[in-house]
């Protein structure tokens, strides 16, 4: 039996397993993909908002070209980091559930095997699940949740849906390489924290006409070859070639109703936790991470996460020595 099976392979989960292994505990991290799935999914030229010394962990410095990292830094960085301290993680392994057995331990089914942990961390993040638009069409294959480069959109029509920073910088990449570029956006201006450095921009391809922008404008269906759209005049319809819905992200809910944790009833849908000890209401579970935040997705970073690991790694060895007297 494991003192911890750590669920999610991602920055925070390989952070709360460097410290399990630096202080003796057995352990396993389980990712459902590739290792730091979440950053593999950024976009290919991504540059991180964070310098590379706040996405450190375990005391492991991180060198990148410039002040802020890229992706591709990211993901060597981390792939290092595993390697180095050779971190016991079990990829392309999704959790299925998770069940009590007896009064101190839980057993965790993955798609592959099973697992019988004292403690568990559960450490999924949020960017695996977009928040879907819930319109007809959806599931074409010409509408994206994720974006990864703007070459496939050259001289295409491309509607983004959003108006916070991804929405942002999908619109002015996608336009500069070629796209005819619309967005529709649901508020009446563009998310007012848009980074500074990219917020004149759009706002001068808007005010130009180089990107058409719809605002107080919401989607309602999307065709093969068109998108019914509906704003402040009412519904209207526009030529398109690809919808990349740049609408945010939130933590994978059915997961957690399936390892059986709570959620709060309010609009934050936090997992329910201590604070302080980060402990859920199933005694031995914890939670890490930016899934501490719920739905509230711009409020925790890697950056000011990083002293979860410890904090959770501090009260399991206690228990142990606890019960070993």
């Amino acid at each position: 039996m494991y003192d911890l099976v750590i669920i999610g392979g991602g920055p925070t989960g390989l952070n709360v397993a460097l410290t399990a292994e630096k202080a003796g505990l057995s352990y396993v991290v389980l990712e459902k993909g590739v290792l730091v799935n979440s950053i593999y999914q950024f976009p290919v030229n991504m540059t991180f908002f964070s310098t590379s010394q706040k996405l450190e962990i375990g005391e492991t410095p991180f060198i990148s070209h410039t002040d802020k990292p890229t992706r591709k830094e990211a993901l060597e960085y981390y792939r290092r980091l595993q390697q180095s301290y050779k971190l016991k993680v079990k990829l392309y392994e999704p959790v299925v559930s998770m069940r009590r057995v007896g009064e101190k331990a839980y057993e965790i089914q993955t798609s592959k095997a099973t697992y019988t942990a004292a403690h568990v961390v559960v450490a999924t993040g949020f960017y695996d699940t977009p928040r879907m638009l819930h319109v007809p069409g959806e599931d074409l294959p010409k509408v994206k949740h994720y974006y990864d480069d703007a070459h496939p959109y050259v001289g295409q029509r491309v509607l983004v849906i959003g108006a916070a920073n991804s929405a942002c910088d999908v619109a002015l990449e996608t336009y500069q390489k070629g796209a005819e570029v619309t967005m529709a956006i649901r508020q009446h201006e563009l998310y007012p924290k848009v980074k500074y450095w990219i917020k004149p921009n759009i706002e001068n391809r808007i005010a130009e006409g180089s990107i058409q922008a719809h605002f107080n404008t919401e989607v309602k269906a999307i065709y093969p070859d068109r998108v019914d759209l509906e704003g402040p005049e009412g519904k209207f319809t526009i030529p398109n070639d690809f919808v990349l819905a740049m609408t945010g992200y939130e933590p994978n809910y059915a997961l957690l109703a399936a390892l059986g944790l709570p959620i709060s009833e309010d609009a934050a849908a936090l997992p329910l936790h201590d604070e302080e000890t980060l402990e859920t209401p199933l005694p031995g579970v914890y939670i890490a991470g930016v899934l501490c935040a719920g739905r509230r997705t711009s409020k925790l970073f890697i950056e000011n996460t990083r002293d979860h690991g410890e904090i959770i790694i501090g009260q399991i060895v206690a228990r142990k020595e606890v019960y070993a007297k």
